[in-house]
């Protein structure tokens, strides 16, 4: 059995509030760990009337009040929008009121479309072209004080808040190996390097003071249900933000639906499907073949599911699920 861990997108669903979003994200940290998971991370989007998690730090002090035990975290901030200084501020706050709990994860994609994204950056370029440099920086503010640094970010200095790359790319998996970082591969959305990425940066990683052998996280998108027919009908959901995330069109968590024949077109219907193709969607009995399946592909350490499911009650039941399939796998 390997940790499953919560990443969450904080939905904002159709005829509901910002805050009735955060207080779902409040109560699915809740039940993540009553179920036995690792690890609750937020995402950090921008300009998108369906996600509230926009101020990262911000929401994850929210989920972080809410647990005791759990590890919380960003899954990720998207450095280039930021000085590393304010990062390392933000997350040794969050590490001061909740000790030894706190992950940063970071990525290097902007989280938005390119105008929000200029917006944020100002000079998206240099933000690009500086992510290793950045995630040094934010790594000797992070550490303790040699005592003679001219910038010191107070809190902080001396935190060492655990750093994870994020990736959906081999760029992301060589800096990963070459940093000797844990990596999280963002599978549940971008399926097509992922071997190839798991294998550079397993070959090519570099033990560092901070990791002394690779550690790998894949993502998956999930919606367990006490049927197939329920889960597929809760998945919906997704395939229609999926669909309007390609056709630029920026709406809430959208409800779901009986048929998705009448929502996409044939091509849409087989861009939908090949990019969610490692999606974990069924019964209990459907989700653990499914899932039994990419983990012995992948051989990952640790297993991150996104559940984009409109209804909290129907979301919290399928946290509760999918913590069972680890159960079915290790039986099995």
């Amino acid at each position: 059995m390997i940790p499953f861990s919560i990443l969450d997108l904080s939905p904002i669903c159709e005829g509901e509030t910002v805050s009735d979003a955060l207080d779902a994200s409040r109560r699915m940290a809740i039940q993540a760990e009553r179920f036995g998971y690792n690890r609750f991370w937020l995402a950090e989007h921008h300009g998108m009337p369906g996600i509230a998690s926009a101020a990262t730090a911000v929401v994850i002090g929210h989920v972080g009040a809410a647990t005791k035990k759990i590890r919380i975290g960003s899954g990720g901030v998207m450095l280039p929008n930021h000085s590393p200084l304010v990062i390392a501020e933000q997350f040794g706050t969050l590490e001061a009121l909740f000790p030894g709990r706190v992950d940063l994860g970071l990525g290097r994609a902007p989280g938005t479309d390119m105008r929000t994204a200029r917006a944020l950056r100002r000079n998206l370029e240099a933000g690009a072209e500086s992510f290793p440099h950045d995630i040094l920086e934010l790594q000797r503010l992070l550490g303790a004080s040699a005592g003679d640094e001219a910038i010191l970010a107070y809190p902080g200095t001396g935190s060492d808040v655990p750093i994870w790359l994020l990736g959906s790319s081999l760029y992301s998996a060589h800096l990963a190996a070459a940093l000797g970082l844990p990596y999280a591969f963002a599978s549940h959305f971008a399926p097509d390097q992922l071997l190839e990425a798991i294998a550079i940066y397993r070959e090519r990683f570099q033990p560092s003071s901070h990791l002394k052998a690779p550690y790998v996280m894949v993502g998956v998108m999930g919606a367990v249900a006490d049927t197939d027919a329920e889960a597929q009908k809760l998945f919906t959901s997704a395939q229609q933000q999926f669909i309007n995330l390609r056709r630029n069109v920026r709406r809430p968590f959208p409800k779901p639906v009986d048929s998705m024949d009448d929502m996409w077109s044939d091509m849409e219907r087989m861009g939908v499907e090949h990019t969610l193709r490692y999606a974990v969607v069924g019964s209990p009995s459907t989700a653990s073949a499914q899932l039994r399946d990419f983990l012995s592909e992948t051989a990952a350490d640790e297993l991150i599911v996104s559940m984009p499911i409109y209804d909290i009650g129907a979301r919290l039941h399928s946290v509760e699920l999918f913590a069972g399939l680890g159960e079915m796998r290790a039986a099995a």
